[in-house]
């Protein structure tokens, strides 16, 4: 996947939350503050200031003069992967967002997917927004037309495996037999016919978790008798999160959920514990230092952060189960670096590691001027 973007520097926290209204009332007491209130409820950075317009994001609608003088209409939120399993929401106004990275706003939609570069890789249908890792498309051009494969790659292994490959089986590869190592991460391909089946086979079950649904798919499942439930409803604002390994129990405040597998309380992502890192993006609204348009946030729990909760204590669980079998795999013989540059994959071309050029829709730029991309 030789096309790789940096990810998102937002520049200021307060245009993401973990939930739409919280965004609407940010923006709302944003736009009704006047001179010096609004510039501290801003937060100017060296890229980003009220006194500067900026370009509409590809897909989205809002106003590109100076926010100073037109604040325009209230940007409706976008789904987007904020940390490790935890999705969020964003305000798509390129003024606001130090580094938006328009580049790959032109490429989402309904079939893109994006990999991201951690220890473990990463693969979600939303927009990734947050100190995650390099950033690699599956698709160069909207609608899928392109992928972001080395050329040649899918035709080789179409020849060596007896069949169709798809974009989507080479990242399912990925998924199974990719590792991180020195030089990032790396993926061995495989030589042997069976290897390469049995690796797309572990890759499209990874990738249906981590998907959670998205794009039409089936939301992943525990077995009956192991599925999280709400034993006890969240009331007021839990004051913690805890976990009971003997009786399986979450416990928010006085809420609680049940059963939970210890392997997905344990379930680390960037060194720290997924669930512990998402219930603390929710209260961070409640924090000490939370100040600003940081500090506006749900006065109470609202329950769609229970159903997300059950959500994602199923995709821990399901992918902790599935850790041993991925790190047994192994790719067998391997394609040689000769193979790969006989077939054209090798070394891919410079074109290939940049965008691709876009030329059949008009962008908004700056204070309503348009430019031919």
């Amino acid at each position: 996947m030789p096309w790789a973007v940096g990810g998102l520097r937002l520049g200021r926290d307060w245009v993401a939350a973990p939930d739409p209204a919280t965004l609407r009332a940010r923006w709302t007491a944003l736009t009704g503050a006047e001179g010096a209130e609004r510039e501290r409820l801003f937060r100017p950075s060296r890229s980003r200031t009220t006194a500067a317009g900026a370009a509409a994001l590809p897909g989205q609608r809002s106003a590109t003069a100076r926010f100073a003088d037109v604040p325009g209409p209230f940007p409706e939120p976008v789904r987007v992967l904020r940390a490790p399993f935890d999705e969020q929401w964003l305000l798509p106004d390129q003024r606001l967002i130090d580094a938006a990275r328009p580049e790959l706003w032109r490429v989402r939609d309904g079939y893109q997917l994006f990999a991201v570069e951690t220890p473990e890789l990463l693969v979600t249908a939303h927009l990734p927004a947050g100190r995650l890792g390099r950033i690699r498309p599956l698709h160069r051009r909207p609608g899928g037309a392109e992928p972001n494969l080395a050329p040649g790659l899918l035709t080789l292994l179409g020849e060596h495996h007896g069949g169709w490959v798809t974009p989507e089986d080479v990242l399912c590869w990925i998924l199974a037999a990719g590792r991180s190592g020195p030089r990032g991460y790396e993926v061995p391909l495989a030589a042997d016919p069976e290897r390469w089946r049995a690796g797309l086979e572990l890759g499209h079950r990874l990738l249906s978790v981590q998907l959670r649904g998205a794009r039409g798919g089936e939301p992943p499942r525990l077995p009956g008798g192991r599925r999280p439930y709400v034993r006890a409803a969240v009331t007021g604002w839990p004051d913690g999160l805890a976990y009971d390994p003997l009786t399986l129990t979450l416990t928010l405040g006085d809420g609680v959920v049940a059963p939970v597998p210890e392997a997905a309380w344990e379930y680390e992502a960037q060194g720290v514990r997924v669930l512990e890192a998402w219930f603390a993006a929710r209260c961070a609204h409640r924090g000490p230092d939370a100040d600003g348009l940081d500090a506006l946030g749900p006065a109470g729990w609202p329950q769609a952060w229970t159903s997300e909760l059950l959500a994602l204590v199923t995709t821990l669980a399901l992918l902790a189960e599935l850790a041993p079998e991925r790190a047994a795999f192994t790719p067998g013989p391997l394609l040689t670096t000769a193979e790969l540059a006989a077939g054209g994959v090798l070394p891919p071309p410079r074109a290939a590691r940049r965008p691709a050029s876009v030329l059949d829709h008009q962008e908004e730029g700056p204070g309503g001027q348009f430019a031919l991309l």
